[in-house]
């Protein structure tokens, strides 16, 4: 036992290593090895092997340990090569799919009929899954029979777990934000960091401990582990608050993708993706979700990995875009050099700073720059008339004037909003962090410098903390551990789980990379009437996801004067590399894959919390069961249908509303989570008082820090806590958690309930 967590003490201090202390010198790791600079190359992949190197080493050796690296029994045996027949035939039937819409595209098939046959063939694909695989028995619905080999759970963790946020959203953000983002925006490798390092969290923390109780939700740990109701119901209400603010952000990407494929409005493609989500999960859970996710992991990978193949073959004439795509970083770093000092640039510059100033003075008095507008619009309209001036001049003076905020309050956000975003765009290469330094500011510069880069830093490694403590949190994570058919099974999942996400997350910063060389070299610097088609096909969807105006007057598009939403950049590859329309087609149908195989797994914890957890958490007839899962097909309809509306209301962006939901989770469930399994001292009040600190905090901090709310309570200052953004709040929350669950077991007395329902369960170590 006490070997077993001396390797836990010496796997964790690996994982330290490769992300904390990589990261913390990675200003000092600038050295070029091949092309690479060092921190940047161990930010970007080296940690990730090293997480893969971790995570396998650990399951190897622990189920040594445990006699179970056999393969199970023969009739176990003969089913899995059941399986890997009917896997290897869906992949061969995927890629004559693609092929033949390649040939029909290349002799004449019009795009419409592309995308939406694309649209039509997967969600019909996915749906037939969970028609077929409907159920009504509880261990199928809530944990798929606990029967699924760990290479296929490890595929359909890798599909719930790369959600829209992964896909459509990560290389975008590592355009916009580089090695690390600002310091009021962190971000950049912190998403690969964070994303794959939490992985080595649940594999040596949770996972298999979890797993060795037979349980069907994460809340249910909870109510074993400490009794009574109070811990079952918390954690219940964290698992749907968490997995609510996620799924939100997927069901925005459904109809984001929807509406693109087929044209249709925004909100009526939420709803068609919606249908698809609701068949698997409603019809079978747990049983049909797996089976579906395997099938979209499919999807997706090839959806990433043929464009950024593709474009860096354009570029460098190799295709294996992760090993190569170094040789563009230096030449990135020379662009950037040359649009600062670009003449052109900076009259762009100068002008977006001209206009923030303009807000600025609108500022001052709100209700009369309100009212001079209105006049002079009224003035406007007037004299056009007068003029009879063509009839659609006059439409769009009238549709100006109608546009202008309708109150003082309207007027007063609105116009903050344009002067910080014009002060956002009035610096060099637009707002943009140069791609490779790690962190903004000055080690040896001045004290704002010093400062600017402390914080910088310290925003960087809180999200990454963030990230990697949510996602050893994250209920619809976990429970797909539940469902393997041993210990052994689930450690080896976690194994085969980051193996394919990682396959992924090497290539997403290749993507941010090629992406940003084709836009600085190539579609910058044309004249505006010849700027290809998809900006304003893409801009007709959402003018959030991209805009482009001709700020200096010079008719010719300069790189500030392009503005991009991280949601944009995956999806638009294609058309920006130049690809067959059936590629744009395979990425809008991988993206929707993401979105909906995360998106249905969430639901389904959403439900089960709502009906296993927090009504029939005591019953364990046959009957009971069948109410359960009755009762938690019903909440998994009412909560799709609230998460679509929300969704329509566009709250946030994708990488935002996800990352927000890791703070939440982190600090709601981690920490009494993991003291749980590994002190016995653990009490039920500690666990109650645990998690609602934990969680009360993060929400707190992260209300607080809203600048709507800030200006309703008449709160000045930034009310950050050692400049902390809001995204990072599970930083506090999850200090707070262990401190109040240690406190608070250290005061209590203990209980007599057992800490597994057998002494096999304890932990051991590995």
């Amino acid at each position: 036992m006490a070997g077993g967590f001396r390797l836990h003490a010496w796997l964790l201090a690996i994982w330290f290593a490769a992300s904390f202390g990589v990261v913390f010198f990675a200003r000092d790791l600038q050295v070029i090895v091949n092309g690479w600079p060092l921190g940047y190359w161990f930010a970007a992949q080296g940690s990730v092997f090293i997480f893969i190197a971790i995570v396998a080493v650990f399951a190897w050796l622990a189920n040594r340990r445990d006699g179970e690296l056999a393969g199970g029994d023969a009739a176990y045996t003969a089913y899995k090569r059941r399986l890997h027949r009917k896997f290897a035939s869906y992949v061969l039937c995927l890629l004559l799919f693609l092929l033949a819409l390649a040939l029909a595209e290349r002799w004449g098939l019009k795009k419409t009929w592309v995308g939406a046959i694309f649209l039509f063939a997967t969600i019909g694909l996915y749906a037939v899954i969970g028609i077929y695989n409907r159920t009504s028995d509880a261990a199928e619905y809530y944990v798929a029979g606990r029967g699924i080999p760990a290479v296929y759970n490890g595929m359909a963790t890798a599909a719930d777990w790369m959600s829209a946020a992964s896909f459509i959203s990560m290389a975008g953000g590592l355009y916009l934000q580089g090695f690390s983002g600002t310091p009021s925006q962190p971000g950049g490798l912190a998403y690969v960091l964070g994303w794959t390092g939490g992985f080595c969290l649940v594999a040596l923390l949770v996972a298999p401990y979890l797993r060795k109780l037979n349980l069907y939700t994460v809340p249910d740990y909870f109510g074993q582990r400490f009794g009574g109701r109070w811990p079952r119901r918390i954690a219940a209400f964290s698992a749907v608050l968490c997995s609510f603010t996620y799924v939100v952000a997927q069901i925005y990407g459904v109809g984001l993708i929807t509406s693109r494929l087929t044209g249709v409005q925004f909100e009526i493609g939420i709803l068609l993706g919606l249908g698809g989500v609701l068949v698997c999960s409603f019809l079978g859970g747990m049983r049909a979700v797996t089976w579906t996710q395997v099938t979209q992991y499919v999807v997706l990978i090839l959806a990433f990995l043929i464009p950024v193949s593709w474009l860096a073959y354009k570029q460098l004439g190799n295709p294996l875009a992760p090993f190569v795509y170094g040789q563009q970083l230096q030449k990135i770093t020379a662009l950037e050099q040359q649009l600062v000092a670009s003449p052109a640039e900076l009259q762009v510059i100068h002008e977006y700073a001209r206009r923030a100033r303009d807000y600025e003075l609108k500022l001052q008095n709100v209700e009369a720059s309100l009212e001079s507008e209105r006049k002079a619009m009224r003035e406007k309209i007037r004299s056009l008339n007068e003029q009879h001036a063509d009839e659609s001049t006059i439409v769009s003076a009238r549709r100006e004037l109608a546009a202008l905020p309708r109150d003082v309050n309207s007027a007063r956000e609105r116009w903050t909003h344009a002067m910080h975003d014009n002060l956002e765009r009035a610096k060099p290469l637009g707002g943009m962090p140069q791609h490779v330094k790690p962190f903004a500011g000055e080690t040896q510069g001045s004290i704002e410098d010093q400062q600017e880069f402390d914080l910088s830093r310290r925003n960087f490694l809180a999200l990454m903390f963030c990230l990697m403590v949510g996602t050893a949190g994250l209920p619809h994570l976990l429970t797909r551990f539940y469902t393997t058919r041993t210990v052994a099974e689930a450690r080896t999942s976690v194994a085969w789980s980051l193996f394919f996400i990682a396959l992924l997350y090497l290539a997403a910063p290749a993507l941010a990379v090629l992406v940003k060389f084709e836009i600085m070299s190539h579609l910058v610097g044309q004249d505006f009437d010849s700027l290809p088609v998809w900006i304003a096909q893409w801009a007709k969807v959402d003018p959030t996801l991209i805009s482009v105006s001709d700020v200096n007057g010079d008719h010719i598009l300069q790189f500030a004067e392009l503005k991009l939403g991280a949601d944009i950049v995956m999806l638009a590859t294609p058309e920006l590399g130049g690809m067959p329309y059936v590629v744009s087609g395979l990425v809008a149908a991988g993206g929707l894959a993401a979105a909906l195989s995360t998106a249905d797994g969430l639901l389904l914890t959403i439900g089960s919390a709502l009906a296993h957890d927090s009504f029939f958490g005591g019953e364990t007839d046959q009957a009971g069961a069948v109410r359960r899962v009755m009762l938690s097909k019903f909440a998994l309809l009412v909560v799709a249908l609230v998460a679509a509306y929300a969704a329509a209301q566009r709250p946030a962006d994708i990488l935002y509303l996800v990352s927000a939901s890791f703070s939440l989770a982190g600090a709601a469930f981690v920490p009494v989570m993991v003291l749980g399994i590994f002190w016995r001292r653990t009490t039920a009040r500690a666990a109650v008082g645990g998690m609602a600190a934990g969680l009360g905090l993060t929400i707190y901090y992260m209300v607080i820090n809203v600048a709507s709310v800030r200006a309703a309570w008449g709160l000045t200052g930034s009310g950050l806590w050692f400049g902390i953004q809001p995204v990072s709040a599970g930083v506090f929350g999850v200090l707070a958690g262990v401190v109040v669950t240690v406190l608070l077991s250290l005061l209590s007395r203990p209980v007599s309930l057992p800490l597994f329902k057998d002494q096999q369960a304890r932990p051991t170590g590995i």
